[in-house]
This record gives C-alpha cells, structure tokens and sequence, in this order.
C-alpha cells in the first residue's frame, strides 16, 4: 500500500497531481494530510518529507519525493501512467516537465485556490503569454493525438500534471478558446478531480499567506468554502 502525504486540497496544487493520478488509474493509496500552517512548514513536513515538502509517497521502505519523481516511480509499477504510444509517451514527458519547471506568471498571479471566484484587475503581458502557450501546447496534444485528453484517449501522467491548471482555470475565470476550454470541463468533471474539489470545499482550515496570494491581483467575487474554525 503507497501512503501519499499531501497539504490542504483547496491550496496544494503539488499534492493535486500524485493523488488525482493515483484515483483516476484506480491505484490504492492511503491518504495523510498535513495542514499548512501559518509561517514555515518546513519542520512539520520534514517528518514524512526529506525536502520538507508535499507531496511525498512512501512505499516498503522507499521515500519517493517530488510530483515528476513519484509519477516516473509509480509508471514503473503500473501500466497506463505514460501513453503506451512511443510518440504520445515522449510528447506527454515534455509537457509535463514543462509544466512541472515553468508557467511561473500563471503559478504566481493565479495560485490554486479551490473554493474562491476571483476576478482578475488586469491580465498582465506575462501571463498572456502563459496562457497563450498553454493553448498552443493543449491544442498540439488533442489534435496530434486525437483526444479526449492530452495525449490520447486515456487519462495520464500529463493530464495529472495539468490537474491544478484546470482549478486555476476555473477561480480566475481565465479566458480560453472552446477546445481548450472543453478540456478544462473534461478535467473538472473526472470523479477524481470532483472528489478533490469537493473535499477542498468541506476544509476548515485557512492559511493567511495562501489566501492573500490568490487575492493579490484580484477581487473576491465568492467564497465557495465550508466556515473556518
């Protein structure tokens, strides 16, 4: 059994792509989540985490840390992490990587916050361009391979990768054009990704910090979330 530690699910983009990959290819994992507190977590995290971050997996003795790490890990247990298709599995690697190292203006004036709507002030030159290679990249995926996900008919690593993108999507009200955005629907609507949202909401906790970030270039239009306490 895989013991998968993640944050809080209305916050923890990192901890989104391991777990929704687990659920969608229908993997048994246990589930521990450490609540982000206010200040450094680094002390806490380090208990389960070597870099004292999430999310991190844990299997017969193994540390696995890092979200790329633990899907390389898990495709050399289990068919269908990766596209079987040689071309498909080569592209799905890139985009993911890229996803993984850049998208830096899209992580910082949209960070991930599940249950807020937020209305961006204005949608500087820098993640224009963030989203304008965002669609050309989804765009190369579903039309060289044909859909219904990035890199095929099946739900991958790829798609895991991009998870926090489609919630992003969703907050900020990022505007796309109708194929790009019917994959953001797609996303939104797998089981796993409904199970995460919903949970997310039914959260109690808060972390200042996260919530001024998602607010920082924008105005709150709706809090979707349970009270806090």
């Amino acid at each position: 059994m895989y013991d998968l530690f993640i944050a809080n699910k209305n916050y923890s983009s990192w901890s989104l792509r391991p777990w929704v990959l687990l659920k969608q290819l229908d993997i048994p994992f246990k589930e521990h989540v450490q609540v982000f507190a206010a200040g450094p977590n680094w002390q806490a995290f380090r208990a389960f985490s070597p870099t004292g971050k999430v999310p991190c997996l844990h299997v017969d003795g193994d540390v696995v840390w890092d979200s790329l790490a633990i899907a390389e890990y898990l495709a050399e247990r289990h068919p269908g992490v990766w596209p079987l298709d040689a071309a498909a599995r080569a592209w799905a690697r890139c985009a993911a990587a890229e996803m993984h190292s850049g998208f830096a203006a899209l992580r910082e004036i949209c960070s991930m916050n599940c249950g807020l709507r937020v209305r961006l002030h204005e949608e500087p030159a820098a993640l224009q361009a963030d989203v304008a290679r965002l669609v050309e990249l989804w765009g190369q995926g579903l039309s060289r391979f044909g859909g219904p996900f990035l890199a095929g008919a099946r739900f991958s690593a790829v798609d895991a990768f991009f998870a926090p993108v489609a919630f992003r999507v969703q907050t900020f009200g990022l505007g796309l054009p109708e194929a790009e955005q019917h994959y953001v629907d797609r996303l939104l609507a797998l089981p796993a990704m409904r199970q995460w949202y919903e949970e997310a909401l039914a959260e109690p906790w808060r972390e200042p910090a996260h919530d001024d970030a998602s607010l920082q270039y924008g105005a709150l239009l709706e809090d979707l979330r349970a009270p806090a306490v």
